[in-house]
């Protein structure tokens, strides 16, 4: 009965989350469909369509492939143009794509999204050599390529993990180069407006050459040597009269909204420009498309908002069912299996060697938590929305965890004791009325110091049943051996 309840809940929680989920995604296939015959229509009364008709300027994204996270970036960016899409920007939407690329990533934005896919070779990166330079940085140069897209009279160009609040349009009306500062001294090139030339595409590619000073090794601390005036420019604003400034330019911090400001105070204070883009340059596994960084990161949910409202989850959702279903069966197996394994754990005397058999029972012990808390986490799949993998974990980590106390014969209680921690703080996290990030903070580590003392009584607890649990098996008889004759009882 201990583990039933936070089965079923778990099992329930999950079941209500997929069919949310599988029902928006299946919403957003249907506006899809509908945009799609829109456009159909606009192309058969126009003659042509979006791709018949060519913007003036473009928000651009870069895609390479080299990391363990290739695809969390595929998804990333097409939900981040998506939304800039819904946002009924006017602008086109470009991917400066790597050859190796695949082909279907490059159709799937083509022919899904209506992106416009630039295929390029990769920057060679003469900065790997640096001390400080970091692996996952090598191919970001090719991020100088936005300069090579002449036909557009200005480009933003934006990192797959920024967040858009409302339009920018406005920032086609900045200068040569424009740029935030996030840092009081080094701007940020998670966006930035640039005025396309081929000049200052091939004096780039010649300073490369020559080894032109860079702290990073990466494209932002090439562009801070190349453009080391800007923090002296002025700020940007846009002319009323729609037309396009010249010159370098600061844009304002709502153009780049660090999440860390966020966190602070859980709401906005940007005093200067419009809120209109949050951006992640935090830890790369912290990235907002990670299940796991909601309720961790607040603004996580944010995200996959967006997704559920552009690309969905229909990729994610078989997966899911899956590992729920297998689950569901581990936990009915160990359970009809339970009087078996008692048995089995009764008859594994070793010659009056139980000091051994309670140490070895012990490590196994641990292991066998550890691994049952662990195993699920990296099994859920990692874009997936944070209620599903959350869910999704909860009942993989009870179901791993049955195995344990099931095949040991430990207390389901003290077994379960760190999933009911783990719910309550995800529940501690997600509560919504934190007035400020400090006392979410506070209350986080209030949770973590009252939960101590429970793990640590589950832990004398568990240890004790398998002393016990040794010290009984004295008294039972192994496979095979006839019990021995009542008239030899001590008891008689």
């Amino acid at each position: 009965m201990g583990l039933r309840l936070p089965a079923v809940a778990v099992l329930v929680a999950v079941l209500v989350v997929l069919l949310e989920v599988t029902a928006s995604a299946a919403a957003a296939a249907g506006a899809t469909m509908m945009l799609a015959g829109d456009r159909m229509a606009m192309e058969m009364g126009n003659g042509e369509g979006r791709r018949g008709m060519k913007s003036r300027d473009a928000y651009a994204a870069m895609m390479y492939m080299g990391t363990p996270r290739d695809y969390e970036f595929y998804v990333a960016t097409r939900v981040m143009l998506r939304s800039i899409a819904r946002l009924k920007a006017d602008a086109d939407l470009v991917v400066i794509a790597s050859v190796d690329v695949p082909m279907r990533w490059q159709r799937a934005m083509k022919e899904e999204d209506g992106i416009k896919v630039v295929t390029v070779k990769d920057v060679q990166n003469p900065y790997e050599s640096q001390a400080n330079f970091n692996r996952r940085f090598k191919l970001t140069l090719n991020k100088l390529y936005a300069w090579s897209l002449v036909e557009y009279d200005r480009v933003v160009m934006i990192d797959s993990d920024n967040i858009f609040l409302q339009r920018t349009d406005e920032l086609f009306q900045c200068g040569q180069f424009c740029a935030v500062f996030i840092n009081p001294c080094i701007f940020h090139t998670g966006l930035f407006v640039l005025q396309p030339s081929m000049e200052v595409f091939n004096n780039m590619l010649h300073e490369l050459k020559i080894g032109r000073r860079n702290p990073d090794g990466a494209d932002q601390g090439f562009l801070v040597s190349y453009f080391p005036d800007l923090l002296d420019r002025p700020l940007f604003h846009p002319p009323a009269n729609g037309s396009k400034l010249e010159g370098t330019y600061r844009l304002p911090l709502g153009y780049q909204m660090d999440a860390s400001y966020y966190y602070l105070k859980l709401r906005w204070s940007i005093p200067c420009g419009p809120n209109s883009v949050i951006t992640f340059p935090s830890a790369p596994w912290l990235k907002p498309w990670y299940w796991w960084a909601w309720p961790v990161l607040p603004l996580g949910l944010s995200w996959h908002h967006q997704r559920l409202n552009t690309l969905g989850y229909g990729a994610e959702v078989p997966v899911l069912l899956i590992q729920a279903l297998m689950y569901i069966a581990i936990m009915t197996v160990t359970r009809l299996a339970r009087p078996s394994s008692s048995k089995l754990c009764y008859n594994l005397r070793t010659e009056k060697n139980f000091a051994f058999l309670h140490w070895v029972l012990r490590i196994v012990t641990i292991w066998s938590i550890l691994a049952a808390y662990a195993a699920p986490f990296f099994l859920v799949p990692r874009t997936v929305h944070p209620l599903l993998g959350w869910s999704l974990y909860l009942l993989g980590s009870a179901a791993l965890a049955s195995v344990v106390f099931n095949a040991l014969l430990l207390p389901p209680l003290a077994v379960l004791t760190p999933w009911l921690g783990i719910s309550g703080a995800l529940a501690v996290m997600a509560f919504p009325w934190y007035p400020d990030g400090l006392v979410r903070a506070l209350a986080v580590f209030g949770y973590a110091f009252c939960c101590a003392p429970f793990l640590w009584a589950s832990m004398t607890k568990m240890m004790g049943s398998l002393h016990a649990l040794v010290e009984r098996e004295a008294y039972f008889p192994r496979l095979g051996e006839s019990p021995q004759a009542p008239q030899f009882s001590k008891l008689y």
